[in-house]
C-alpha cells in the first residue's frame, strides 16, 4: 500500500516536498515511480527512481526542477519539487514497479491514492 502526502496550494516559484510512504518488507526491492494529472488532461509521468536509488530518470518538463530520492530503511519515497510552476498543478500519484522503470504507467503494479499540488501565479 502507497501513502501519498505533503500537497498544498504554493505561488509560483515555491517548492514543496512530496513524500510517498509504503507498507510492506519488500519495497527496497521495487523501482517508484511519480506521475501526475492535471484537470481535464491524461495522467503524465514526472519521474523514477531505481530500487537502489543509483538511477533516476525525469520528464523534460520538470528536469532540473524536480527531484526524486527514496530512503529504503524509511520505506519511503520522496519528490522534491522547486520552482513551482502554475502549470505543475496536478494531483501526484507515487507508483511501485516491481520490474520496471521507466515513464509506461501501466507496467507499475501498486499505485497511491494522490495528493493535490495548487500552483498559483
Amino acid at each position: 500500500q502507497l501513502q501519498a502526502s505533503g500537497g498544498g496550494l504554493v505561488q509560483a516559484g515555491d517548492s514543496l516536498r512530496l513524500s510517498c510512504a509504503a507498507s510492506g518488507s519488500t519495497f527496497s526491492t521495487y523501482h517508484m515511480g511519480w506521475f501526475r494529472q492535471a484537470p481535464g488532461k491524461e495522467r503524465e509521468f514526472v519521474g523514477a527512481v531505481s530500487w537502489s536509488a543509483d538511477i533516476t530518470y525525469y520528464a523534460d518538463s520538470v528536469k532540473g526542477r524536480f527531484t526524486i530520492s527514496r530512503d529504503n530503511a524509511k520505506n519511503t519515497v520522496y519528490l522534491q519539487m522547486n520552482s513551482l510552476k502554475p502549470e505543475d498543478t496536478a494531483v501526484y500519484y507515487c507508483a511501485a514497479a516491481a520490474s520496471f522503470f521507466g515513464l509506461k504507467s501501466a507496467r507499475y503494479n501498486y499505485w497511491g491514492q494522490g495528493t493535490l499540488v495548487t500552483v498559483s501565479s
